[in-house]
C-alpha cells in the first residue's frame, strides 16, 4: 500500500487517506490502488483516444477536465485536437500507460471518458454506441436492461451484433465495433436508425424523445453518442455512492445483475485473469447501407430539440400575451 511521500511508477502520491467525496466509501488511496490493479484492462479502452476525466476536489463539485493543465508532467502522452465548438486547439491526455493513470488518480480523476475515435483517425469512429437511460423511479436499471434488449434485437434484424456494459450509473451502453470505413456522419445516422427501430419494437417501453418531458416514463434510447462526443470507458469508476464501475456483462447475464455488483472493491478480482470486455466484443462490422440511409432521414436530436424548445417558448410567450 502506498503511503504519503512515497512514489509509485515515479509518481509522487499525496493525501492518500483523504475521502474521495461524501458517500464514496473510499479514499484517494483506494482510487490509486484500483486503477493500478485494473490498468491492463482499462488501457485498451483508452489507448490513443483523447481522454476527458472528471475530477473531484475536497469540498468542491466535480468538474470535467479536457485540456491538460500546465503542470502536467512531460511524460504524459498527449494529442492536440481542434475543438470546433470553442474554435481552439485542446491538448488531451492519452491514457496509454500505467504511470499516466496513477498520475490522474493522484489528481483525483475518478471518471475516464474516451473519444469515439482514435486521435490519429478522428473521422473513423471505432464503435456505434447506444446509451440506454432509464426514467426515474423503481427498477430503473431493469428498465434500461429491457431497452438494451430491444437494441440488441434491432441490431440483429439488420445483421449486426454488439456488446453491452453497465454505465456505472443507472444505465446501460451497447457498443457495436465497426470496420473503420464509415465516417462520423454515417455512424451518427446509423445510430439514429437503430434507436428508431428499437423504439418501434416496443413504443410503450422505449422512446427516442430527446426532450425529457416528452419521454413519459419510458427508457430513453440516446443516439447522440457520435462525432465529438465521449463515453465513459469500460472499467471506469463513477462519482456515485460506493464508487460503482462501468462493467461488461454478457447478454445472457444482463437481466441478473445490478450496477452495485461492480465497484472498485469487486472489479479487480474480476479482471485479474482476463479482460471480459475484449472477450465479449464481436468482430468489427460494416454498417448496412439501408441503415445509414434510414438514419439520414431522421432529424438530429439535439438540433430538433433546440428548435422545438424555441417553438414552445414562443407559444408560452404568446399564450401569456393573450391571457
Amino acid at each position: 500500500m502506498p503511503k504519503d511521500g512515497e512514489t509509485r511508477d515515479g509518481v509522487a502520491l499525496t493525501n492518500l487517506d483523504q475521502p474521495l467525496f461524501d458517500d464514496a466509501g473510499a479514499t484517494k488511496r483506494d482510487l490509486v490502488d484500483y486503477l493500478d490493479a485494473v490498468h491492463e484492462a482499462i488501457i485498451p479502452a483508452l489507448r490513443d483516444r483523447a481522454l476527458s476525466v472528471i475530477r473531484i476536489r475536497p469540498g468542491q463539485p466535480a468538474f470535467m477536465q479536457k485540456n491538460l493543465p500546465k503542470y502536467t508532467p512531460d511524460w504524459v502522452p498527449r494529442a492536440a485536437v481542434w475543438a470546433e465548438a470553442s474554435h481552439r486547439e485542446v491538448t488531451y491526455a492519452l491514457g496509454n500507460d500505467r504511470r499516466t493513470l496513477i498520475w490522474f488518480a493522484n489528481q483525483r480523476a475518478v471518471e475516464y471518458h474516451a473519444a469515439l475515435a482514435l486521435a490519429a483517425s478522428p473521422l473513423s469512429p471505432t464503435h456505434l454506441i447506444l446509451d440506454l437511460d432509464p426514467p426515474e423511479g423503481d427498477d430503473t436499471f431493469g428498465k434500461a436492461v429491457q431497452g438494451a434488449l430491444l437494441v440488441r434485437q434491432a441490431l440483429a434484424d439488420c445483421g449486426l451484433d454488439g456488446a453491452v456494459k453497465t454505465s456505472g450509473s443507472k444505465g446501460v451502453h451497447v457498443f457495436v465495433p465497426l470496420d473503420g470505413k464509415a465516417d462520423p456522419e454515417e455512424v451518427a445516422a446509423a445510430t439514429r436508425a437503430v434507436a428508431a427501430r428499437a423504439e418501434r419494437l416496443d413504443p410503450k417501453l422505449a422512446t427516442t424523445a430527446f426532450i425529457r418531458e416528452d419521454r413519459h416514463g419510458k427508457v430513453f434510447l440516446d443516439a447522440t453518442r457520435s462525432g465529438g462526443a465521449t463515453v465513459v470507458a469500460v472499467y471506469s469508476p463513477r462519482i456515485r455512492p460506493g464508487l460503482p464501475v462501468s462493467f461488461p456483462v454478457s447478454w445472457a447475464d444482463l437481466e441478473g445483475v445490478t450496477p452495485a455488483d461492480f465497484t472498485i472493491r469487486t472489479v479487480p478480482a474480476m479482471v485479474a485473469k482476463s479482460d471480459p470486455w475484449a472477450d465479449l466484443m464481436p468482430a468489427p462490422q460494416a454498417l448496412p447501407a439501408d441503415l445509414v440511409a434510414e438514419g439520414h432521414t431522421i432529424p438530429i436530436a439535439r438540433v430538433q430539440a433546440m428548435h422545438e424548445g424555441k417553438r414552445r417558448a414562443k407559444a408560452r410567450r404568446e399564450a401569456g400575451e393573450d391571457a
